[in-house]
C-alpha cells in the first residue's frame, strides 16, 4: 500500500464480546493454520494475544499445497513456492477452525470471530457449504474470508476453474452472506503483475462491479488490493478515496493487513504522510491486521504493528483507535449479533 503518489440445537449463548480500550489492536486478518494445514493452537495464540491485542478473527487457509513425490521427492513443501505442484481447496479447515474455537471457555471464545473459509468460490454449491457450516457449527462463525479471487503466483496454481470477479458462484457465495450477516474478507489483487505503464488496474473496474452487485453485503476488500508484486497504482490513496467517496460502496471497507502493504505505506515521507492523510480523513473506513500466518511467537506476530509506527504516530487518537480497535468491534459486533439470528431462525431447516 505505497500511498505515495506514485444442527443440533442452537449452542447456548456466548459472552458478550470483549471491548479492547486497553488494547493496542484488534486483528482483522489472521491465519491460524499455513499452507499445509499446520500451524499453532488457539491457546498458544491467546498466550501471544496476551495484554495488547483485544480481539481476533481466526481462519486457516482455504488451500492445501499437494505434495506430489514427482516433482520434489522427499523434499515435503511446505508453502506454495516451494514446488510446482497444484493447489487444492480444503475444506476441513473450516470444521478444525470450529473445534479450535469450541475448546475454549466462553471468556476467550468472546475474543475470536471464526471465519469460513473452505469453499470454492468457483463452485455454484459453494454458498450451499457455507450455509451447512454455520448449521453444522451454531455459535461460531462470524464471517467468511479470507478468500481469494485474484492472487499473484497463488491463482494460476490451483487445480480446476480459475476464479473470477464476474462468476456467478462468487455472487451466489456474497448473496448468501447478505441473507446471513456474514461479515466478508475477500482478496483480488487490484492488477495483474507487472503491468504495462499507464494501463488502468486490470481488475478495478470488475470489484466497483461487483459491490455494486452486493449492495447488502459488508466486504472488506483485504490489503486494498495490493501484494508482493502487486504495487501500488498511480496514486493509490486516491484510487481508494475516489471507493470511499462513491456513496455505492458504502458497504466496502479496507484492510491494511501484512507486513508487504506496509512496507508500501512507510516506504517514504511522502507516503506515511500520504497514508495518514487519508486514514485521518476516512478512519471508520479501514481496519488494521496482522496477516501473519501461525507465528511461533509473539515476536514475529508483533512485528507487522511495529512497521506502522511512522503511519500511527501520525494519526489523531480519534482516527487511531477506529482503524486499530472501533471498526473491527463496530463490524464484527454486528456480523456475530447478524448470524446468530440467522442461525435461530434455520435451526429446525435442516
Amino acid at each position: 500500500m505505497c500511498f505515495a503518489i506514485l444442527v443440533p440445537g442452537l449452542a447456548v449463548a456466548a459472552s458478550p464480546p470483549a471491548k479492547s480500550s486497553r488494547y493496542l489492536f484488534n486483528d482483522s486478518h489472521f491465519h491460524l493454520t499455513n499452507y499445509i494445514q499446520e500451524g499453532i493452537d488457539v491457546r498458544s495464540f491467546l498466550k501471544i494475544m496476551g495484554t495488547r491485542v483485544g480481539r481476533s478473527t481466526l481462519f486457516g487457509i482455504p488451500l492445501q499445497q499437494q505434495w506430489s513425490y514427482r516433482i520434489t521427492g522427499d523434499h515435503a513443501p511446505t508453502y506454495y513456492l516451494d514446488t510446482d505442484a497444484k493447489l487444492y481447496y480444503y475444506s476441513f479447515t473450516d470444521a478444525a477452525i470450529a473445534m479450535q474455537y469450541r475448546s475454549l471457555k466462553p471468556a476467550e471464545q468472546a475474543r475470536f470471530d471464526p471465519m469460513i473459509t473452505g469453499f470454492d468460490p468457483t463452485d455454484m454449491y459453494a454458498a450451499d457449504h457455507i450455509r451447512r457450516v454455520l448449521l453444522t457449527f451454531p455459535g461460531v462463525f462470524s464471517g467468511i474470508g479470507e478468500f481469494t479471487i485474484h492472487k499473484e503466483f497463488v491463482s494460476s496454481k490451483i487445480a480446476g476453474d480459475i476464479a473470477s470477479l464476474t462468476d456467478p458462484a462468487l455472487d451466489r457465495v456474497l448473496d448468501f452472506a447478505a441473507e446471513a450477516g456474514l461479515v466478508v474478507i475477500l482478496h483480488s489483487d487490484v492488477d495483474r503483475p507487472f503491468p504495462k505503464k499507464g494501463e488502468p488496474p486490470m481488475f478495478l473496474a470488475q470489484m466497483k462491479e461487483l459491490f455494486a452487485r452486493h449492495p447488502k453485503t459488508t466486504i472488506i476488500w483485504a490489503h486494498t488490493g495490493l501484494g508482493r508484486i502487486i504495487r501500488p497504482v498511480e496514486d493509490h490513496a486516491g484510487m481508494i478515496e475516489s471507493l470511499i467517496a462513491d456513496r455505492r460502496f458504502q458497504h466496502v471497507y479496507f484492510d491494511i493487513s501484512w507486513d508487504e502493504v506496509a512496507k508500501y505505506a512507510v516506504s517514504s515521507p511522502q507516503a506515511i504522510q500520504r497514508t495518514a492523510a487519508m486514514l485521518n480523513h476516512h478512519p471508520d473506513r479501514f481496519l488494521f491486521g496482522t496477516d501473519t500466518v501461525a507465528p511461533s511467537a509473539p515476536e514475529p506476530y508483533f512485528a507487522v504493528y511495529e512497521m506502522w509506527k511512522p503511519v500511527v504516530d501520525q494519526l489523531s487518537p480519534e482516527a487511531r483507535d477506529q482503524v486499530f480497535k472501533g471498526n473491527y468491534e463496530r463490524l464484527f459486533d454486528q456480523g456475530r449479533k447478524n448470524v446468530r439470528a440467522w442461525e435461530r431462525a434455520h435451526a429446525t431447516r435442516r
